[in-house]
């Protein structure tokens, strides 16, 4: 399972065979008082997971790999409650519950060391020697999340709103892709404010800023720049010590398709950072790594190193 900013996304398969069934929800899992909601997250799985066991002819499910945006910060009610349901819900005999950063790592690299930029609707990066695990920024779109799509887009829009004002800084580009998107400029705050999803909404406008970077604009060019030194800042914060070779160093998730205004500047910023650290394509996304995680307990071949925050193995977990 992968459940981030934008959505849930499950896969269900057996070893050796890999992925038979995928299905995903367009509604992100609620955060309440308790951080994560169980309940709600319980709710969206059931909805789609039981489906796909019946259609692939699984039977009793053997592991459960739970990627959640979140999970390090706001997931104790998750960790509380969730293997339980998941046993008694669905027959999982061994659950994994991982931060997505933790995911996106195992999709990108697999089981080796390096560093991993996730990249989608927030920001986070992972680091790990295989002895344990570093993490830098993902603290959500209010105190973080630097140079995560969501960050990308409220910059493209404050831009949008400063060429309403006539300010210094603003964009008469990005003002009109923000009125395309939203509608009239002074109805903005009522567009985003109020919604649960506002990560989402403000991640939303990202591609509208790339789209503009990469037709000139300065400003959104600058905002790209920007993003991606916030990017190689959190990868050089949890990078393994460099030595020969180098670590890997991968960025995976949905800004990746912003193209060159953002990668050409972030590679650049990751040569000036990490000198020595080899830069690699990511092999998988987050999901992918899910179902890497998801076999390798099936079969008894987990060797990642576990963290109170960002990656708890729960084993057996009996109904």
């Amino acid at each position: 399972m992968d459940s981030g900013g934008s959505g849930l996304r499950v896969v269900v398969g057996a070893a050796g065979r890999g992925p038979l069934a995928r299905a995903a929800s367009r509604t992100p899992v609620r955060t309440g008082e308790r951080g994560i909601d169980p309940g709600h997250f319980m709710e969206q799985l059931l909805d789609l997971t039981r489906p796909l066991v019946a259609g692939a002819g699984v039977g009793r499910l053997e592991a459960a790999v739970v990627g959640a945006a979140g999970l390090a910060s706001l997931g104790d009610a998750l960790r509380a409650e969730l293997p339980a349901a998941l046993a008694r819900e669905l027959g999982v005999r061994r659950v994994a519950l991982a931060a997505d950063a933790v995911t996106a790592y195992v999709g990108a690299l697999g089981a080796r060391p390096g560093a991993v930029v996730a990249a989608g609707t927030g920001l986070i990066a992972v680091g790990t020697d295989l002895t344990g695990w570093r993490r830098a920024d993902g603290w959500g779109h209010l105190l973080g999340d630097s140079g995560g799509g969501a960050w990308i887009g409220r910059a493209g829009l404050e831009a949008a709103l400063r060429a309403h004002d006539g300010r210094d800084g603003g964009s008469a580009r990005l003002l009109a892709e923000a009125e395309a998107r939203f509608g009239p400029a002074a109805g903005l705050p009522g567009q985003v404010y109020p919604r649960p999803d506002r990560p989402a909404v403000l991640a939303s406008f990202a591609p509208r800023v790339g789209a503009c970077a990469a037709e000139g604009d300065a400003v959104a060019r600058d905002i790209l720049r920007t993003a991606a030194r916030h990017m190689a800042e959190a990868a050089a914060a949890v990078c393994p010590a460099q030595g020969a070779p180098g670590p890997l160093v991968a960025v995976t998730g949905g800004l990746t398709g912003l193209g060159d205004p953002l990668l050409g500047s972030l590679a650049g910023e990751l040569r000036r950072r990490l000198p020595s650290a080899r830069q690699v394509p990511a092999e998988g996304d987050p999901l992918h790594g899910s179902v890497r995680m998801a076999t390798d307990l099936a079969t008894g071949s987990f060797t990642l190193p576990g963290d109170d925050a960002l990656l708890t193995v729960v084993a057996p977990v009996r109904a």
